[in-house]
């Protein structure tokens, strides 16, 4: 994927909608590119987290104590709970297919989420989804 294409790509996440063309350019150059393989833990349950995961291409599980409770794909995000409240994750991500991410290292989210506060509302709406979910499943 060069440059143009990823920048489409991000363009075309519920994440990034509300961020103009340069602001998107430049967030295709802060984030790296990593790659997974299948069965490769990316973040392990009850240990540091690293940083703030986008998936680019493939699908990862999050699992809690071998139990798969979510599905993430193209365009969705992992890690940021661990990095924003400065604890140990609370589930494992493995990679279900290979998997292709940008990722943001913990250190430079936080700065990130305060100067980019539609991306910051975007995940924030994302959170509330999440623990609608979750709440869910426990009735």
């Amino acid at each position: 994927m060069n440059d143009e294409e990823l920048i489409e790509t991000l363009a075309s996440f519920s994440l990034f909608a509300d961020l103009s063309r340069g602001e998107v350019e430049a967030v295709a150059h802060m984030f790296t590119e990593q790659w997974f393989t299948v069965d490769q833990r990316i973040l392990r349950q009850g240990f540091s987290g690293t940083g703030f995961y986008v998936i680019l291409e493939g699908e990862a599980a999050v699992n809690i104590e071998g139990d798969e409770l979510a599905r993430l794909r193209r365009g969705d995000f992992f890690g940021e709970a661990s990095v924003v409240l400065d604890e140990e994750p609370i589930a494992d991500v493995v990679a279900v297919t290979p998997l292709r991410c940008l990722v943001l290292p913990r250190g430079e989210l936080q700065e990130w989420l305060m100067t980019t506060p539609a991306v910051t509302y975007r995940m924030l709406q994302a959170e509330l989804r999440r623990l609608r979910a979750a709440n869910r499943w426990r009735t």
